[in-house]
């Protein structure tokens, strides 16, 4: 027997709470990060241009176009899949176990490509591409050194920051999701099962309504027995026979087995004489 009312609500650990926050924390950091790509994004264009309009490579002046669209895509990709992550932070909050399973495919994923980001601009810049193999292409160095001189000088620090938090809270947050106490919380409670108690019995099926019961002897009016004197149908009077049944045979005789109208008249007893002594 399954009591509902026993199963306890599930209590939700501080290791899934935290989880969540580091989750919105990821997505706030992309989102600064992204506003510092936006406001910086038109000067790189600028510099990237004059850096390789004079190269007579062909498609060197479409590089600096290449790399404007590759930054903002990738930027607004990042930002979208942490919106993603949030709102997965929000179910597994509800201890939804399939939402807990996509978080670790998505902050897979994003942390191979924040880790990603955050040692190409500690290593010099994303933009280090250049002619060192040949051409008149300039070279990795001279783009950088072109990019420090045109952007703020807090942009390269304030980028390292935002993504080294990035790539703490991300891989923080699911590594708590796979604590055992999270595990605890995403498995599907199961309800306590109570023995029936001895003697116990359930409810019969009540009787539906406007069906009257039968009765457990014969129809009213009508007696079970054959007492003499009561009538065997309503409004017979006590003798009377019922309309089409035999008529009942005459009483029998003293001994029981003859009956006087049937003895032949010579072989009736006389009457005895009287006594003469």
């Amino acid at each position: 027997m399954v009591d509902s009312q026993s199963t306890p609500a599930r209590q939700r650990p501080s290791t899934v709470t935290i989880s969540s926050y580091l989750l919105y924390l990821f997505l706030a950091c992309q989102v600064i990060s992204l506003i510092v790509t936006l406001s910086t994004i038109g000067k790189t264009r600028d510099v990237l241009r004059d850096a390789y309009s004079s190269s007579t490579t062909d498609g060197a002046d479409q590089v600096a176009d290449f790399v404007f669209a590759f930054a903002l895509g990738a930027g607004i990709l990042v930002v979208l899949f942490s919106v993603v992550l949030a709102v997965l932070a929000m179910f597994n909050n509800r201890g939804s176990n399939g939402s807990r399973i996509t978080t670790w495919i998505v902050g897979g994923i994003m942390v191979c490509c924040t880790g990603g980001t955050v040692l190409n601009g500690a290593g010099g810049g994303s933009f280090a591409t250049g002619g060192n193999s040949g051409g008149d292409m300039p070279s990795g160095d001279e783009v950088r050194r072109r990019l420090e001189e045109a952007l703020p000088s807090w942009i390269t620090p304030v980028s390292i920051l935002l993504g080294v938090i990035s790539l703490l809270a991300l891989l923080a947050a699911l590594i708590l999701l796979a604590l055992p106490k999270s595990n605890e919380f995403f498995r599907k409670p199961t309800a306590a099962w109570e023995p029936p108690t001895p003697g116990a019995s359930y409810p019969g099926y009540p009787q539906a309504s406007g069906q009257p019961g039968y009765p457990s002897t014969g129809q009213p009016g009508y007696p079970s027995g054959g007492e003499p004197g009561y009538p065997s149908t309503p409004g017979q009077a006590p003798g009377s026979e019922q309309p089409g049944t035999p008529p009942s045979a005459p009483p029998s005789g003293p001994s029981g087995t003859d009956r006087p109208d049937d003895t032949p008249p010579g072989d009736r007893p006389g009457p005895t004489p009287p006594s003469t002594s």
